[in-house]
């Protein structure tokens, strides 16, 4: 009975429900981008949340090499890398030309810059221990930012009293992801993967509070709306007798 508590059990099966979770959790903005692309317009959506994250996939997964038996690492960041791209490539297809340029600009700065001069410094680090601890807290830094990232998108919610642009599904399994991968750096007393987890809990739970309390302030909305309605277009049809333009909406 003792192989269902030895750590290397816990690792592992930690690690398979890590990578099966942020399987769904880089596939949630599928919806998003499907949108963008049925509509050809990127609206009001932003690319910074990923660009950070293949950033970030590609940090764990240089992390991942140097660390070594660190397999269940490698193929959840290289799928992240890959679907991350896709994403960055549709937004800038359809992305404003402004917001096109900012996008690539950020993108070459990033992964063509600032991610090959991170690899190329701590090379200089004689000890591969100590190269694998030096790189491993970047990672954890980046991955901070990577949770971080949404809060723009959290603002504009309070501000608009919309969850239009965070979607729930996110954010649920951003939260179920880091419980599973804190689980998997807490059996390996690895601080670099239980730091950001412990930090993307606690931003993914509140970030569902956020959704549920104006997701029913959006309810209440729509209902006032619609019980409105009828007295609201009687009013546009009488303004739009004397301006045939003021009944277009704003």
């Amino acid at each position: 009975m003792a192989i269902f508590v030895h750590p290397h059990l816990w690792i592992f099966t930690f690690g398979i429900l890590g990578n099966f979770v942020s399987f769904f959790v880089f596939l949630a903005p599928v919806p998003t981008f499907y949108k963008i692309y049925r509509n050809k317009l990127t609206e009001k959506f932003q690319s910074i949340p990923y660009l950070v994250a293949l950033f970030s996939s590609m940090l764990w997964l240089y992390y991942a090499f140097l660390k070594g038996h660190s397999f269940l690492l490698i193929t959840i960041n290289s799928f992240g890398c890959v679907i991350e791209m896709v994403y960055i490539a549709i937004y800038i297809a359809y992305a404003p030309i402004a917001a096109k340029k900012s996008t690539i600009k950020l993108f070459a700065l990033m992964n063509m810059g600032l991610f090959p001069l991170l690899i190329l410094i701590t090379h200089f680090i004689p000890n591969d221990d100590a190269r694998a601890t030096v790189f491993g807290w970047i990672c954890t830094t980046i991955s901070v930012s990577v949770f971080a990232a949404p809060l723009s998108i959290v603002a504009r919610v309070v501000r608009t009293n919309s969850v239009e642009f965070m979607p729930f599904s996110l954010s649920f399994f951003l939260t179920l992801s880091a419980i599973t991968w804190f689980g998997y750096g807490f059996f390996q007393k690895d601080w670099c993967i239980m730091i950001p987890n412990i930090v993307g809990f606690v931003l993914g739970l509140s970030q569902m509070v956020l959704y549920g309390y104006y997701r029913n302030k959006e309810d209440i909305k729509d209902e006032i709306m619609d019980e409105t309605l009828p007295q609201r277009a009687a009013v546009e049809v009488v303004v739009s007798g004397n301006d045939p333009g003021s009944d277009q909406p704003s």
